[in-house]
């Protein structure tokens, strides 16, 4: 169970760069480069910064969640 969460804690923490660096920052940022930069001219930001928005805030969930857990595994044992 240790070494899923483990796992699970490396690939968030990778996926949550890569996503935050894929949001459209001040500059446009990177997600420019993989057609994230076009908005739409009816206020908010496009579906994809939305969907990268929600994609954000579940890995970070998950992310958190397996922090957490594998903190109290870790005391439970040690």
């Amino acid at each position: 169970m240790i070494g899923f969460l483990s796992f699970l804690l490396v690939l968030t923490s990778v996926l949550l760069v890569v996503l935050v660096l894929l949001h459209k920052g001040k500059g446009g940022g990177l997600s420019s480069m993989f057609g994230g930069g076009v908005s739409s001219s009816l206020g908010g930001s496009a579906v994809v910064e939305k969907n990268l928005d929600r994609l954000t805030i579940v890995c970070g969930l998950v992310w958190f969640v397996s922090i957490i857990a594998l903190g109290l595994l870790l005391k439970q044992t040690g």
